[in-house]
C-alpha cells in the first residue's frame, strides 16, 4: 500500500517551531502591549459581551477592533491560498502566508510602545489568525500553534482512548499533542525572557522560529 505524502507544514518540527512563536507572541502581547492575549479571540468576544451590557459603546468597540483583525487574518490566508501562488517555484501558499505574518510582525517591531498597543494588539491578531489558518495539521491530527485548549481537549482524549484500548498509535497522538503545548510554554518563556531585555523588539523572537519553520519547509520539501 502506498504511504500517503503530507505536506512538509505538517511535520512535527515546523508544529514545534511555530508553537514556540506561538508562545512568544502571546507573552508579548500580555507582558509589553497592555495585559491582553492577542492570539485567540474567545476572551475578546466575552469581553465586547459584557461593555455591550453595561452600554460602554466605546469600550465595546475597542474589543472589536481584534475580532475583526482576526477574520480579516482568516480571510487573507484564504486568498494567499486561492490564489496557488506557491505553483510559481519551489513555493507552497503557506510559505506566502508565513512570508505575509512575518512582514506584518518586523513591522510590529518599529511600533513604540503605549499608545499604539491596541494597533499592535490587532496586528498580531490578525498574524496569528492567518498562522492558525494555514497550519491546521501535525502528522496529519488537526491542530493550532497559536492557542491551546484544543490541543490540549484532543491530547487528552487520545491519550485516555490510547490507554483504554492499549492503541499505541492514539497514545503517539495525544503525546504529539503534548508536545506542542510544551514548546507553546517554551516559546512564552522565551518572550518573558526577551521581555525584560527588548521589550519592543521581542516580537522578532516569533519572527526567528517562523522563519526557522520556513527554511524546514523547503528542506523537507526538497527530501
Amino acid at each position: 500500500m502506498k504511504k500517503e505524502r503530507r505536506q512538509p507544514s505538517e511535520s512535527f518540527l515546523v508544529a514545534a517551531l511555530l508553537a514556540v512563536s506561538g508562545g512568544v507572541l502571546d507573552a508579548y502581547t500580555y507582558l509589553c502591549r497592555g495585559g491582553v492575549f492577542a492570539n485567540a479571540e474567545t476572551g475578546n468576544i466575552v469581553l465586547l459581551g459584557i461593555r455591550l451590557a453595561r452600554r460602554e459603546w466605546s469600550a465595546a468597540l475597542s474589543y472589536l477592533v481584534p475580532i475583526f483583525a482576526f477574520a480579516l487574518g482568516v480571510l487573507a490566508a484564504e486568498m494567499i491560498k486561492s490564489r496557488r501562488l506557491y505553483k510559481a517555484g519551489r513555493f507552497h501558499w503557506r510559505h506566502f502566508t508565513l512570508g505575509a505574518e512575518m512582514a506584518v510582525l518586523i513591522l510590529v517591531s518599529f511600533i513604540p510602545l503605549g499608545d499604539a498597543d491596541g494597533a499592535v494588539n490587532a496586528l498580531v491578531a490578525f498574524v496569528c489568525a492567518m498562522q492558525v489558518e494555514a497550519f491546521r495539521k501535525v502528522q496529519g491530527h488537526a491542530f493550532a500553534t497559536t492557542m491551546c485548549t484544543g490541543n490540549l481537549r484532543s491530547g487528552t482524549e487520545a491519550l485516555y482512548a490510547g490507554a483504554l484500548r492499549r492503541d499505541k498509535v492514539l497514545l503517539k497522538k495525544g503525546a504529539y499533542y503534548y508536545a506542542v503545548i510544551s514548546f507553546f510554554i517554551v516559546g512564552a518563556a522565551i518572550g518573558t525572557a526577551l521581555s525584560a531585555l527588548f521589550p519592543q523588539q521581542t516580537v522578532l523572537g516569533a519572527v526567528g522560529f517562523q522563519a526557522a519553520a520556513f527554511v524546514a519547509m523547503i528542506l523537507r520539501e526538497k527530501e
